[in-house]
């Protein structure tokens, strides 16, 4: 379609756009633009920052057989996307760590606290 501009182009245009749903843990995590040596800008996000663990309200859970983050997070928060809050509640680098080991104990962020998208 002529004079269509792509959908990056216009998240400029609209004030308080951002390309991240608010369930996502990047929704309010600055969005930077590089500008390249032709004149071309690049928009990218930012590097996000965690608080220090013990700053989080967590609870203690021991993990079972077959468990997986998504599976946790549809338990605790009902929506599997959300298994980034675990992880982020956890000093992992891989989140399949967290589950893959039964009798493991992981902190589980508040239902209604922690980092909400960040």
């Amino acid at each position: 379609m002529a004079g269509t501009e792509p959908y990056e182009n216009a998240l400029g245009a609209i004030p308080g756009a951002h390309p991240y749903p608010r369930t996502s843990r990047y929704h309010d995590a600055e969005i930077g633009v590089h500008r390249q040596a032709d004149g071309t800008e690049v928009r990218y996000t930012k590097r996000r920052l965690l608080p220090p663990l013990d700053q989080q309200e967590t609870q203690d859970r021991t993990v079972g057989s077959g468990e997986r983050p998504d599976l946790l997070a549809q338990h605790y928060f009902g929506d599997p996307a959300q298994w980034w809050r675990i992880a982020d509640a956890n000093p992992v680098l891989d989140p399949r760590e967290l589950t893959d080991e039964a009798g493991r104990t992981i902190a589980l962020p508040e239902a209604g606290g922690g980092h909400s998208g960040v």
